[in-house]
């Protein structure tokens, strides 16, 4: 089985005025891929591969910065507690492996106060994330217009809930990735680049540079790849919205693993993290009972606390 690819040209950003017929397509197609896989390519979203290669670009400018100019920025100096920077080796998002090797920036809130590496040292940084956060908040209310389409239900009956996104009462993350060279006699047994988890909030949008590793959990059990297609953008299901609709949409579990013996080349993404407004209380959207509701900044707490440790 191979991920799909959808063409999404008839609502792509800066699109509103979409005939029915043109809809009805889309949402059958979007219901197909995320009923069945969990995770799919979207090609002609608005967002155009030259957007990403420049936050790629700029992104790993400051990921080559030496530690000591990042740890001013460190994840967890700031009131907003998931913002900021994640050296390698700090999460693990299996707790069955070793810690992952990648490091992030964490971009949760596009608050004034929020603290950013300076204009000095990083020339245009704040302005192209935040930029791209807009347009990657633009791109997944629509997906989630077509989803709510998809299953019969408002349009609005997902997006009502993400009415904070960029604001301290919102946890959604725009997230750049970087994958440093792999040592092979640093490496601990079983430890990967990114250890087998699902997302935890609503959707996920991935846009990855060149290379392979990525790969998502297919239902027969076996893992499949999800290779770098530009232009694209993949984007998958995450937990609370599986629990949203009682598991008619699928979060499936996915990886990133090292490359090969010898090979050290580096590897980016960036990632959109959508969530549910923070006092939003998710029940299952067909009304049934089969999860209990759960408010949605208490869920992704509990998250956290797999992937950075409990205290």
């Amino acid at each position: 089985m191979n991920i799909p690819v959808v063409d999404f040209d008839v609502y792509r950003v800066g699109v509103d005025d979409v005939a029915d017929e043109k809809l009805n397509v889309l949402c059958k197609e979007l219901k197909t891929a995320f009923t069945e896989v969990g995770f799919v390519y979207l090609k002609n979203t608005g967002i155009a591969q030259q957007e990403v290669d420049a936050v790629m670009d700029i992104s790993k400018k400051f990921f080559l910065l030496p530690d000591e100019a990042k740890i001013p920025f460190y994840r967890g100096n700031h009131a907003e507690q998931n913002h900021g920077w994640v050296p390698s080796g700090t999460e693990r998002l299996n707790p069955l492996r070793a810690c992952d090797l990648k490091e992030a920036f964490n971009i949760t809130s596009l608050h004034p106060s929020v603290k950013w590496p300076s204009e000095e040292a990083l020339p245009g940084f704040r302005e192209m994330q935040v930029s791209f956060f807009l347009r990657c908040k633009d791109l997944s209310l629509r997906v989630l217009r077509i989803l709510g389409l998809s299953l019969g239900l408002d349009p609005e009956v997902f997006t009502s809930k993400h009415t904070q996104v960029g604001g301290e009462q919102n946890a959604s993350t725009f997230r750049i990735l970087y994958y440093p060279p792999v040592r092979a006699e640093s490496v601990e047994d079983g430890q990967v680049r990114c250890g087998e988890h699902s997302d935890y909030g609503t959707i996920t949008l991935l846009m990855q540079g060149p290379g392979e590793g990525l790969q998502v959990l297919a239902r027969s059990g076996d893992y499949i790849s999800a290779p770098s297609i530009p232009g694209t953008v993949l984007i998958n299901i995450a937990d609370l919205l599986q629990r949203w609709t009682a598991d008619v949409f699928i979060s499936a579990k996915h990886r990133v693993l090292l490359p090969s013996p010898g090979d050290m080349s580096t590897r980016q993404s960036v990632a959109f993290f959508l969530h549910p407004d923070d006092e939003a209380v998710i029940t299952c959207c067909n009304g049934v009972d089969k999860y209990p509701p759960v408010k949605a900044l208490d869920y992704l707490n509990e998250r956290f606390k797999d992937s950075y440790g409990r205290k």
